[in-house]
């Protein structure tokens, strides 16, 4: 029996999880916790770095307490995480300078329209992305306009930003490294995917110093090891890499035009395309790096819907129609169909391909008879609406047919869900029997750079299907309902615009 052991912390948007998998990768442990997410404003989502870190300490902490396994015995250690967050610390105090700015923000949407005819095009050509609300260089720029003395800070070389991985490599290693994974730098929307590099020239107009940025590094391999007095050994960090990157190493898809989709707070639809960036600035779809591994660089093009799960969320939190959101099932099967009502996730705006910040959510076509069940059953049909608004695109561009789709996340435990998606996309939806496919990946990744597995084909090998969802309609029906979409989507957009 081996007796390897790799620590992974999963940094999601609304939690923190901390497991622990052996050589089969199979989880001896998990622990999670919720943290704050804080809405000031409207337009503003809003973490407590500082709680972020102690959520996740707390839970590294449970997990070895519950497996009864001592610091000293973890292998490696891997990170994952929400993406594009943006974090600023002062390197001597290791204290934030401000609340981080959560990916879903839209403060800096009125910033992003004023730098669209000048930089538009221009920036996506560079960075893979639509010039939005979420480039963490437009939450640095509005930290150090609104934030007092941070930019003269800046430039005098005090201030640090990273995105979650950043941060968490930064405490871990007791302030002595800072750092990012290739994949995340790249959904920062200030790394420039031709040259390689952070992106100066956008950088500069914005007056954000190059020295706050952290030196990027593989997503497979050593970023540093944890102090002592923080974890309690010194263990390898073998692995940084984000979320939506991570799921799709785990789910396989390491050949151009494999995809797979995760639903969590937002649902994201991710295809490997190869050792080249893919841009096409008219898709309104990104192109990122998927992971860097021994030096080589392999890309994705993506595309996502903000509020898919985080509606479901508020189905429950917000409204009050289910009590959990695992309900949403049972509820969403007391009815055939949703009775003519569309529901337009929209709650923090359009993501791909719109990019709309001042969409907002819309539930249409009801009528007397409408009830809860068809309210919940128009929620789970609008996340996968959101992602057929994409998924052609995606196809076109790479030049590959979608055929099969590997979900994950948190909504691939739903059923209903999965069948209406491969309904409503044509394509065969697989599920693994581990549906923590985040962690996984982060897992194989810190396991290969520390020499727990020998290769990818190894890590591979140890992925499990579940359940395989295969298409029920036809495609007149699918274009149908689709069509409808199409007209809710027209109704949602611009609502918020002042």
């Amino acid at each position: 029996m081996s007796h390897e052991k790799i620590l992974v912390i999963d940094a999601g948007t609304t939690g923190i999880r901390a497991l622990i998998y052996d050589r089969d990768a199979t989880i001896l442990a998990t622990a999670y916790t919720d943290f704050p997410v804080y809405h000031p404003s409207q337009d503003r989502v809003e973490q407590d770095a500082l709680e972020i870190w102690e959520a996740g300490l707390a839970m590294v902490k449970k997990a070895l307490a519950d497996a009864d396994i001592q610091p000293g015995e973890i292998t490696a250690l891997g990170i994952t995480n929400q993406r594009a967050t943006t974090v600023i610390w002062d390197r001597e105090t290791g204290e934030p300078v401000s609340p981080a700015i959560v990916w879903q923000d839209t403060r800096t949407s009125d910033r992003a329209a004023e730098l669209l005819p000048e930089w538009g095009e221009k920036a996506y050509s560079h960075t893979g992305w639509s010039l939005a609300p979420i480039y963490s260089s437009l939450s640095i720029e509005w930290i150090f306009d609104n934030v007092e003395g941070t930019r003269e800070a800046a430039r005098e070389g005090r201030l640090a930003f990273g995105t979650i991985d950043s941060w968490l490599i930064y405490k871990l290693t007791g302030g002595k490294v800072h750092a990012i994974g290739a994949s995340n730098a790249t959904v920062a929307g200030c790394y420039d995917l031709i040259a390689d590099e952070w992106y100066e020239e956008f950088l500069t107009a914005l007056d954000i110093p190059m020295s706050i940025f952290p030196d990027v590094k593989d997503d497979s391999g050593l970023f540093g090891h944890t102090d002592q007095d923080v974890l309690g050994a010194e263990i390898p960090i073998g692995s940084a890499i984000a979320d939506q990157h991570s799921a799709l190493f785990a789910q396989g898809c390491i050949e151009p035009g494999t995809v797979k989709c995760t639903h969590g707070t937002g649902t994201f639809l991710d295809m490997t395309v190869g050792d080249k960036p893919v841009i096409d600035t008219a898709s309104g779809l990104t192109c990122q790096i998927a992971w860097r591994m021994n030096g080589r660089t392999t890309y994705v093009i993506e595309g996502y819907a903000g509020t898919t799960g985080a509606a479901v969320q508020w189905l429950r939190d917000g409204a009050g129609l289910i009590s959990t959101s695992a309900e949403s099932e049972e509820v969403a099967r007391s009815v055939p169909d949703t009775g003519g009502v569309y529901f337009v996730p929209a709650l923090t705006g359009l993501s791909a391909p719109y990019w709309d910040p001042y969409a907002r959510g819309a539930i249409l076509g009801i009528t007397p008879g409408t009830t809860r069940g068809h309210l919940v059953r128009a929620t789970l049909e609008g996340i996968v609406f959101s992602v057929r608004d994409f998924m052609d695109v995606m196809s076109e561009m790479s030049g590959y047919p979608i055929t099969k789709i590997a979900v994950d996340g948190g909504g691939a435990r739903n059923n209903l869900l999965l069948q209406m998606q491969a309904d409503q996309l044509g394509a065969t939806v697989t599920r693994p029997a581990n549906t923590e496919a985040t962690s996984l990946g982060a897992a194989f990744m810190a396991g290969l750079a520390t020499g727990v597995w020998a290769s990818v084909d190894e890590v591979l090998d140890l992925v499990a299907l579940d359940a395989t969802f295969e298409p029920q309609i036809s495609d007149e029906e699918r274009d149908a309902a689709y069509s409808v979409w199409k007209r809710a989507v027209e109704r949602s957009q611009g609502w918020a615009r002042k």
